[in-house]
């Protein structure tokens, strides 16, 4: 199952006992899910859900809380929307539901964003109305770089009011429009654990949150080692060039490199892999780290400068291309 499966499942559990708490998820799933539409000119309540199981539960819910008896649908998806899903309608009652849930004013018009009493209700009722929203139109991303919680709403309005409900539960939640669709988007992974916890999806946080720290964990040692191997990378070059300078140094000079220097470029050579540091201790007798650099950096000094007062290439030339020193 993915992800988005996991926690549905999940919150399809959850019963919250309170009846405010049910109105609110209920009213919630109503409105992502479909809302409002007209049907031989009478009022009709619709939702188009992805599971039968919510589906059944929705219809089920309509029955206890408002006395109404809803139809049940399989639609075969088609166009756009891919899979089958499932309408749970209500034509008769139906704009005496809208009226009910305050998907439909005292006027008579359709309200655009969530009734107000659901966002100023009790933190149980923002965490069913998210809930409801997620079992709606949610999803969940894997951990990582794009991990994002989405709920994909009607309208802007009703965006702004799913993202006022998350700020009151403390998740930083964002509105967004993404190709002409208005959403609401967590993405910080302490928030989208924060966000999934509160809608009462305990175990798929603490999944989520698992996960997520199992990646952030790998992304690390990755990173270490490509420094790693970059560092390596750099001081094989780094050995290579030194090499390659001293060789030509010595050419260069012939007799006439002092015996501290051609010393010291001997050791380079000889232990071409080596640091400076333990070139020192390979010295007779040893010598410091500095004292290495020292010296070969005089030998390459001179070398240059007899180069130059007679015309040859210096020392780096001898570096291959597509080798820094």
């Amino acid at each position: 199952m993915s992800l988005t499966a996991d926690v549905k499942a999940e919150l399809i559990t959850v019963r919250d006992p309170r009846p405010t708490a049910r109105v609110a998820e209920l009213t919630s799933l109503l409105r992502f899910s479909g809302g409002l539409h007209s049907i031989a000119n009478r009022v009709a309540v619709e939702a188009e859900l992805d599971s039968d199981i919510l589906a059944r539960r929705t219809a089920r819910d309509l029955v206890e809380l408002y006395g109404v008896r809803p139809e049940l649908v399989h639609v075969q998806g088609s166009g756009a929307r891919g899979g089958s899903h499932y309408a749970v309608r209500v034509i008769d009652g139906g704009e005496t539901l809208a009226r009910q849930t305050g998907l439909l004013d005292q006027r008579r018009r359709p309200v655009r964003g969530l009734p107000n009493k659901l966002t100023t209700g009790s933190r149980g009722d923002l965490a069913a109305v998210w809930r409801g929203a997620f079992l709606a139109a949610g999803s969940l991303s894997e951990p990582g770089r794009s991990a994002a919680l989405e709920i994909t709403c009607p309208s802007p309005e009703a965006a702004m009011a799913l993202v006022g409900a998350a700020h009151r539960l403390g998740i930083p939640g964002k509105a967004r429009e993404v190709r002409g669709v208005p959403r609401v988007v967590v993405r910080e992974g302490e928030a989208i654990r924060a966000a999934l916890a509160a809608m009462g999806a305990e175990r798929a946080a603490a999944e989520w949150d698992q996960l997520r720290q199992r990646r952030e964990v790998r992304a690390g040692v990755n990173r270490l080692v490509n420094f790693d191997d970059a560092n390596l990378r750099r001081s094989a070059q780094a050995a290579v060039a030194a090499c390659a300078r001293v060789e030509r140094a010595l050419e260069i000079l012939g007799d006439e490199v002092p015996d501290h220097l051609r010393e010291a470029g001997d050791l380079r050579l000889a232990h071409r892999d080596a640091s400076l540091d333990e070139l020192g201790h390979h010295a007779d007798p040893p010598l410091t780290k500095d004292a290495v650099a020292g010296r070969i950096r005089r030998l390459l000094a001179m070398a240059d400068k007899k180069a130059d007062a007679e015309g040859l290439p210096g020392t780096e030339s001898a570096v291959p291309a597509g080798i820094e020193d």
